[in-house]
Parts: C-alpha cells; structure tokens; sequence
C-alpha cells in the first residue's frame, strides 16, 4: 500500500471508530460494486447511513469536507440505491448520506468532523 492509500484507511479507521463511538453500527467498510465504492456503511436507529470519508494531511490542501463536490453527492446517492438494492431495499428510517472529515496534522492527534446529511 503506498503513503496515499495508508493515509486513506487510517482516516476510514478513524471514521469507523467514531460513528461506533456515536452509537452507530458500522455494517460494511469499502463495499464495492461496479460503479464505485462506499467507504462505510452504517445504521444510527433505524436509518441507514452511508458515509464517505475524506483524510487529508494539514497544510496547502483544501479542506476534507471541500472534495464532496455535487457531482460527488450524486454518484454517492447512485450508490446508496445500487446497496439497497443489492440488500433489501431502504429500512423504514430511511437513508441519510454522511461525511467525515480527518485533518491529520504534522504532529499531534488528527481532528475528526461529522457531518450528517449532506446530500
């Protein structure tokens, strides 16, 4: 696995862990099909969530939450049908399309930001 890619599980793991820490069951982490991937899939109640996560190191880059573009939104609501499809259709508590943020600085613990609902 090359810097990119560890830096990118590293966030997802983060991300993980924090939707658990919030109550959330975490059914799937990189469920793929052939249109794309879903970085994770989780249940808060009885809604279904599926969460991107973007990992970026501080510094020059733009912000996490800056990459989830509506050309991003739309392919993730492409996939949330693809999944429920594939698993039984929605849940009664509907679908909701989250986002996790991982800045990881220099030095020091990397900040995490949920946002729920984006699209």
């Amino acid at each position: 696995m090359n810097a990119r890619g560890a830096l990118g599980r590293y966030g997802e793991d983060l991300a993980a862990r924090l939707l658990a820490d919030v109550g959330m069951a975490v059914l799937e982490r990189n469920w793929r099909c052939r249109a794309g991937e879903i970085d994770i899939v989780a249940r808060d109640g009885d809604a279904l969530v599926i969460c991107e996560v973007k990992t970026r190191r501080s510094g020059g880059f733009e912000h996490p939450m800056a990459a989830v573009t509506p050309v991003k939104a739309d392919r993730l609501r492409r996939l949330a049908e693809i999944w429920l499809d594939s698993h039984g259709g929605p849940p009664d508590g509907g679908v909701r399309i989250d986002l996790v943020g991982v800045v990881v600085p220099r030095r020091g613990a990397a900040v995490t930001e949920h946002v729920r609902g984006v699209s």
